[in-house]
């Protein structure tokens, strides 16, 4: 049966005339009827999932104009390493080595305070390996990074955490055995009743409990999965449990959300919710940096882009930079996805199929 939370309406036609902020309403709304129908087992309208493509469009047409620090990026030089007006992390000289093996090898990364940054590459150019780094999920070689100013090199992942730079897996961590709302309230951090001595003292974490778990009720409703606030992780689908790992990193209310593949896996009904989802932390003023393989995702809501080859950082610039970058061509996108140009007699001499 449908909950309330699930009565969406169908998606609105006409996205491409449509205002940014409508344009992304209007998506989330479409996506989480398509995706309830989905989970539901319902029938599913064929123009809503058709319209995920008409809604990628509109978002690549208006995304930058919800950004102020897109405009910003506006004068940065388009290549590797180059400085942000106000970077919220920088890295500096990091490498990773297994063996013989380079992993990592980032001479200078900045990433731009409130944007969408997005790292592509080919598998194994060391996206994944950089965000383990960074996030305190594992120890480089050598090189030093920033969070807001301070050094959190080799810090423990739950010390940044903490400092409100948080991360999402590929392969979701939901705790299956766990309700919704249950794997919501941990991600709060400063829990009284987590201690031994304070948790024996129900008075003394009782109030900040029923915080807790109205905070949650909050994010479960943004997210829509309020409806499944009692239900068991496990019994979620792939697409669901990745909102629900979104929705537990703003538990802290971070500065800066690390998402990797967030789209990997994930329907392409529910892969319009999280971009709309993605969109408005950006807009509220939450840093995102993503790693992910769907470059219509990529070049519809990235503010900034950085590709990444056999460790190094190749490129860094706007999608339009990175579209006709011939490194990033060479390495990764294929000439198929390169930028068309028209040439003298106003035909495409690039190809820019999908």
């Amino acid at each position: 049966m449908k909950s309330d939370d699930d009565e969406t309406g169908d998606a609105p036609a006409g996205f491409a005339s449509m205002t940014a902020e409508g344009a992304h309403a209007a998506a989330a709304e479409g996506a989480d009827a398509v995706a309830s129908a989905m989970d539901e087992g319902e029938a599913i309208d064929p123009s809503l999932a058709a319209g995920r493509e008409k809604v990628l469009h509109a978002q690549q047409e208006t995304a930058h104009e919800l950004s102020p620090a897109a405009r910003a990026l506006a004068g940065v030089t388009a290549e590797p390493g180059v400085h942000k007006p106000d970077p919220i992390l920088v890295a500096d000289q990091v490498s990773r080595r297994f063996g013989g093996l380079t992993a990592v090898d980032v001479h200078r990364l900045e990433v731009q305070r409130g944007t969408i940054t997005a790292l592509i590459g080919p598998n194994g150019a060391g996206k994944s390996t950089f965000f383990n780094l960074v996030s305190g999920f594992d120890k480089p070689t050598s090189g030093t990074w920033s969070f807001n100013g301070r050094d959190i090199t080799g810090m423990s992942a739950y010390r940044i955490a903490r400092l409100g730079m948080v991360r999402t897996f590929q392969l979701t961590k939901a705790l299956t055995r766990m309700t919704a709302l249950e794997n919501m309230m941990l991600g709060a951090t400063a829990q009284r009743g987590e201690r031994f001595l304070p948790s024996l003292l129900r008075p003394s974490w009782k109030g900040q409990e029923k915080t807790i778990e109205a905070r949650a009720d909050e994010l479960l409703r943004r997210f829509n999965l309020a409806h499944m606030r009692d239900d068991f992780a496990g019994t979620m689908s792939g697409g669901q449990r990745k909102l629900l790992e979104m929705a537990r990193a703003m538990m802290v209310d971070p500065a800066l959300i690390m998402l990797d593949e967030p789209m990997a896996g994930v329907n392409p009904a529910l892969t319009q919710s999280l971009l709309g989802h993605i969109q408005a932390l950006r807009d509220e003023g939450t840093t995102i940096i993503l790693v992910e393989h769907d470059m219509d995702v990529i070049m519809s809501i990235s503010d900034w882009i950085i590709c990444f080859a056999e460790g190094a950082v190749i490129a860094e610039g706007r999608p339009d930079d990175i579209r006709s970058n011939h490194a990033v061509i060479d390495a990764y996108l294929g000439a198929r996805r390169a930028l068309a140009t028209d040439g003298p007699d106003g035909e495409s001499d690039g190809g820019a199929g999908r």
